[in-house]
């Protein structure tokens, strides 16, 4: 009785502080905080509920994609109202990019809310965009849309989002080199290959030609990595010509 008692308890602990970090992070109690459970629950766990669907945060993570880009497509509407349909969904797309909501799953330390049978060093930087947008799913179905907005307010628009910082950003580098070189009836091919070295992960090494000319080469963990690096590198020598698409 006195082992099963304190298997009770130190769950009761465990689910006190997680309890506490939420409201934490929220900046209000949660009524209910399975939702949120849920939001931090990897698929790896192989949960289901009574009826057997499967209980992680990968649904939750969908809803949240649409909030988000609901909350802030609103926000940019009303913001810059001389902004054409195209203009407003490249800036929406930058304030929504894998890579700055990883920034933003990062600086609250989700990962460490993660119930996995994986470990946590073995996630690439997407869990924390992905716990991320969960997050603000499960806000929407424990407390509703004004919930939701408000905490995309304080978390998103207000600390990061800067109308003419944003309209330079670039989201992909490799996107805005192939719109270039069409634009510019310029050629272009990422040539590929692996380069493993002397390292004991697999690499990839491109090389970019554009009109027949290397103009840079780039080596990374994945085919993706490589070809982003090298778009990257090539952007600053036509800095000046591709800027103008940003």
């Amino acid at each position: 009785m006195k082992y099963i008692r304190n298997i009770l308890n130190s769950r009761s602990k465990t689910d006190g502080n997680f309890f506490v970090r939420i409201q934490e992070i929220l900046g209000f109690k949660p009524k209910n905080i399975a939702f949120f459970k849920k939001a931090f629950t990897h698929r790896s766990m192989n949960i289901k509920d009574a009826q057997g669907h499967p209980i992680n945060y990968e649904r939750l993570e969908f809803l949240g994609d649409a909030m988000l880009g609901a909350v802030i497509a609103s926000h940019l509407y009303s913001e810059v109202p001389s902004g054409d349909e195209g203009y407003l969904t490249k800036m929406r797309s930058k304030i929504v990019s894998r890579e700055h909501l990883n920034e933003l799953g990062k600086d609250l330390n989700l990962i460490d809310l993660v119930t996995s049978k994986i470990p946590k060093g073995h996630f690439g930087d997407n869990i924390y965009g992905n716990l991320f947008e969960a997050l603000v799913g499960a806000i929407f179905l424990d407390r509703g849309y004004k919930y939701c907005e408000k905490f995309i307010y304080k978390k998103v628009i207000i600390p990061y989002v800067d109308i003419a910082q944003l309209e330079g950003k670039v989201i992909s580098y490799k996107s805005l080199l192939i719109e270039w070189c069409q634009k510019e009836k310029r050629t272009f091919d990422f040539n590929i290959y692996d380069d493993t070295g002397n390292d004991n992960t697999r690499h990839f090494s491109v090389k970019l030609a554009i009109d027949n000319k290397v103009v840079s080469k780039a080596r990374a963990t994945s085919k993706k990595k490589a070809e982003e690096k090298a778009a990257k590198r090539a952007f600053f020598v036509f800095q000046k010509e591709m800027s103008k698409l940003t």
